[in-house]
């Protein structure tokens, strides 16, 4: 079982395996990803809204993200004027099996992948409805890019991703970084909220 920070750590090395990304690098106040992306070139991951005011003056260049466990209002009190802050987001955990979900007409499931990444895409026909991934690291589940369709939603199939995404997975211990709108499904599913995660990004100009 993962308690506390160590699900932060969980989550950061199975974000990276999911996202094919170089390994996390630990730093005095969290982790750091290079990612190498456009807009997205290096992620902190920060344990405490006490280190954002120092990452905030020295890690802001463009491209830069910060996600930060803590309360928002300490984060934004942290944050110089070239940062732009997102939405607040949940880092969750959840041990144990995910419970069943039956897979409603006229869907059709397709589960991918050999490990340590799986792919389950549902469809309605040839017309794509929902899907996700995981990726196992150190024996815990990272659930990731979980999303349905605007016009198949409300149809119980974001249930049936995250249980497909659970037996393929095989580890009994999961971790998630959820938004508001995701929080409510993975609360009913029994996931628990372990803390607030707070985003914020320097912008970087368009080519």
């Amino acid at each position: 079982m993962i308690t506390g920070m160590d699900i932060l750590t969980a989550w950061v090395r199975g974000w990276a395996v999911s996202r094919a990304t170089a390994p996390p690098v630990a730093e005095p106040d969290g982790y750091r990803v290079d990612v190498g992306l456009p807009g997205h070139r290096v992620r902190y991951l920060l344990r405490s809204a006490s280190a954002v005011p120092a990452r905030a003056r020295t890690a802001a260049a463009p491209g830069t993200w910060l996600k930060t466990c803590g309360a928002r209002s300490a984060v934004l009190a942290g944050l110089t004027e070239v940062w732009r802050a997102g939405e607040t987001e949940y880092l969750m955990a959840f041990e144990g099996p995910l419970p069943p979900a039956e897979v409603p007409p006229p869907y059709s499931v397709a589960v991918s992948g050999e490990g340590p990444v799986w792919e389950v895409a549902v469809s309605s026909g040839d017309a794509p409805a929902a899907r996700g991934q995981v990726a196992v690291a150190g024996g815990v589940a990272v659930f990731d890019k979980i999303e349905t369709e605007p016009e198949h939603r409300r149809r119980g199939l974001g249930r049936v991703v995250m249980h497909r995404l659970a037996a393929a997975a095989g580890t009994p211990s999961s971790v998630l970084l959820a938004s508001a709108a995701g929080r409510g499904l993975y609360t009913s599913l029994g996931w628990r909220v372990v803390s607030d995660v707070v985003p914020a990004h320097v912008p970087e100009a368009a080519a």
